[in-house]
């Protein structure tokens, strides 16, 4: 049996989301509004359009499997976590790198 295959937002390259049976996977996402300012803006910003994504795919971050964390300056990781912190589901949070 053959599942079917959504993509969301895509361009030439790559999808913003691709949604695979019952599984959706999100593209790496960066702070678009938010370029140059605080980290915790820029992880607010980050946060808001995985919200968004995973709304438009049927589901939301309390079915999150796993997320990979990039920053820049380790300085910045207790600054980031206050704002993943305050967003993530505590009932259900993801695997985390």
């Amino acid at each position: 049996t053959s599942m079917s295959i959504t993509r969301l937002h895509s361009g030439p390259r790559m999808s913003q989301g691709v949604i695979h049976g019952d599984t959706v996977y999100l593209a790496g996402q960066v702070a678009q509004n938010t370029r140059g300012q605080s980290v915790t803006a820029q992880t607010e910003d980050v946060l808001a359009a995985i919200d968004s994504l995973l709304s438009e795919a049927g589901t939301d971050k309390s079915k999150l499997l796993s997320a990979t964390i990039w920053l820049t300056d380790m300085r910045t990781f207790a600054e980031m976590n206050a704002v993943w912190d305050a967003w993530i589901d505590p009932q259900n949070p993801p695997a985390r790198a």
